[in-house]
């Protein structure tokens, strides 16, 4: 109707940039007025589409995902929401959170070191490692500090973690059986947990009780029990055998390269991390249907062999070398991919690289060790690769 009064294409132009920002100003102070003083920015898009291809333009490209949030930050502000894949979500920074995590790992680590340096006997990297992480990570979701409940709910997610790569057959005995049988006492002790956060019996501060608080929200925005629960018990476990598996391959690379470990005691990388973690990821899953002019097709499963990339000689020199320094130069787009990539990028990838941080930090700044069984052979029917002893070491405090 503007358009029409114009009576030439500058009148055109004008009558049309004039309306744009009109309407740009009208809807920014109706969504001011509509709004209430605490309600969160963003953009929510389109129903169900939202910023979704926004997103994945961001996870195809050279900058990764986090670039997409990267920018929602310079635009929003700290706090931003947005809508992608039908969910509306919601970026929270909580520095302080992690924080309070850092210094109750830092205690709880510092403490079971002294008195295995007391004890002075042997013990095995790779149990140390995944109790501490276990212990950690529930403190960290649910505040469990009960020696008891720990041990119960570390009993059934270890079956659980074993059963991943069993047969599918429901018959007692199996590791499938007692994975599934596992899985529904986990779900029955998280069921009463949430039961008695509800009735007001306990309230700490964690994950579940953020999630708990979401209870008002509209559907789309927050999630039911049982998707708090499977999340629970897939971070516990998702979190507990990696971290712990980078651990140990840490304490056994850098035994055996004692210059790396002479310089990270002068002054700790996150490079050492990467290092060490990249000979022991083996596997990750993609899906494509056209890969080097092979034909993938429908309802085949590809798996792309992370191993084969960090290994690769065109990508790194001497790969099998552990060369913490070869982390010092920018590495090519997806020749490093022991988080994923795209959007199947681990979300608790910072948290397990400030663990092992911490963990690496304490372990040389105050010990020197030996490795007590030099066996390399790999564990059987393990979906993490880790050493069939486990790394055994012995403390000597500096």
């Amino acid at each position: 109707m503007l358009l029409s009064l114009a009576p030439n294409h500058y009148d055109i132009n004008f009558v049309a940039v004039f309306s744009v920002v009109f309407i740009f100003l009208v809807s920014k102070a109706w969504r001011r007025v509509t709004s209430g003083k605490n309600d969160i920015p963003g953009r929510l898009g389109l129903p169900y589409l939202g910023e979704t291809i926004s997103f994945l333009s961001a996870t195809n490209s050279t900058k990764g995902c986090y670039d997409f949030v990267r920018l929602r930050r310079l635009w929003y502000g700290k706090w931003f929401k947005t809508r992608m894949f039908g969910k509306i979500h919601v970026f929270v920074p909580n520095p302080e959170g992690a924080r309070m995590f850092v210094k109750k790992f830092d205690k709880m680590l510092c403490e079971r070191l002294k008195n295995l340096e007391e004890g002075g006997k042997s013990f095995v990297v790779l149990e140390f490692s995944m109790k501490l992480t276990f212990d950690a990570m529930c403190n960290m979701l649910m505040s469990i500090t009960e020696e008891s409940l720990l041990r119960d709910i570390e009993r059934d997610c270890t079956s659980v973690s074993n059963a991943m790569l069993s047969i599918p057959f429901m018959i007692p005995g199996t590791r499938y059986y007692k994975g599934i049988k596992a899985r529904e006492r986990l779900m029955e002790t998280f069921r009463e947990i949430i039961c008695r956060r509800r009735s007001g019996k306990e309230s700490p501060e964690d994950f579940l009780q953020s999630m708990l608080q979401r209870d008002s929200y509209p559907s789309s925005e927050k999630l039911d029990d049982s998707e708090i629960m499977d999340n629970l018990l897939t971070l516990i476990v998702a979190g507990q055998t990696t971290t712990a598996a980078a651990m140990m391959w840490s304490v056994k690379f850098l035994d055996e390269n004692r210059e790396a470990q002479d310089k990270l005691r002068i002054f700790l990388s996150a490079d050492l991390f990467n290092a060490g973690i990249r000979p022991a990821i083996n596997v990750g899953i993609s899906f494509i249907s056209e890969y080097h002019s092979f034909e993938i097709k429908k309802g085949w499963h590809v798996n792309i062999d992370a191993a084969c990339i960090h290994y690769d000689p065109d990508l790194y020199k001497d790969p099998r070398q552990f060369d913490p320094s070869r982390f010092d130069e920018m590495q090519k787009p997806y020749s490093f991919i022991a988080f994923g990539s795209g959007p199947r990028t681990c979300l608790g990838m910072n948290m397990a690289k400030v663990t092992m941080l911490v963990f690496l930090h304490r372990l040389t700044s105050g010990y020197k060790w030996t490795v007590d069984d030099l066996d390399v052979c790999l564990e059987k029917k393990a979906h993490i690769p880790r050493l069939r002893s486990g790394c055994p070491i012995t403390l000597k405090p500096i």
